[in-house]
C-alpha cells in the first residue's frame, strides 16, 4: 500500500468550504459524515474547525460514490467499521480498498478475493447456477421449436 506525505503546512489543507466545492457535496451532509464517523476530517484548528486532507477528499470521493449508487449512510458506517475489524491493517478503508456497490451490497477486493462488506463472506460467482439456467433454457426453447413446428404442419 502507498502511503501518503502527511501535510507539511496549512496550505496542504482544505477547509470544510473547499472539500465540499471539490467533492459536490452540501456542508450539511459533510458535517453529517462528520458528527455520525463516517468521515472525519485529520485535523482540527484550535477552534475546533476541520481541516482536510487528500486522503480525506478520497475517502469523501469514495463515500459519496457509494451513496449515490444507492448504499445508505447508515449501510455505509456499519460496513466501515466491519471492515476495521474484519482488516484490522487497513486503518482507512475509503481510501485504501476498492469498494464496489452492487444493490444495497458493497463487495471490497482486497488481494486476490472479493467478500461482502458487512458479513465478510466471499462473494462467488457460482457458474454451476449459469450453466444451469442454460440448460433450461436451451430445453424450453427446444420443446418450443417442435411445438411451432408441429402447428405449422397442421395449418397447412
Amino acid at each position: 500500500m502507498k502511503q501518503h506525505k502527511t501535510p507539511s503546512n496549512k496550505d496542504d489543507l482544505f477547509t470544510a468550504s473547499q472539500i465540499c466545492t471539490i467533492a459536490g457535496i452540501s456542508r450539511r451532509q459533510l458535517q453529517y459524515w462528520d458528527t455520525s464517523g463516517l468521515v472525519n476530517p485529520s485535523h482540527r484548528t484550535g477552534g475546533g474547525h476541520g481541516r482536510y486532507t487528500f486522503r480525506d477528499l478520497i475517502s469523501i470521493r469514495a463515500a459519496r460514490k457509494l451513496i449515490d449508487a444507492g448504499i445508505s449512510v447508515q449501510r455505509l458506517r456499519k460496513s466501515i467499521n466491519q471492515l476495521k475489524r474484519i482488516l484490522p491493517t487497513i486503518k482507512r478503508p475509503l481510501e485504501d480498498l476498492t469498494l464496489v456497490a452492487t444493490g444495497d451490497v458493497i463487495l471490497v477486493f482486497y488481494e486476490d478475493a472479493a467478500f461482502e462488506a458487512l458479513s465478510g463472506q466471499e462473494w462467488i460467482l457460482d457458474i454451476a447456477d449459469i450453466q444451469r439456467d442454460v440448460d433450461k433454457w436451451r430445453k424450453k426453447r427446444i420443446v418450443i421449436g417442435k411445438f411451432r413446428k408441429a402447428t405449422a404442419v397442421n395449418e397447412r
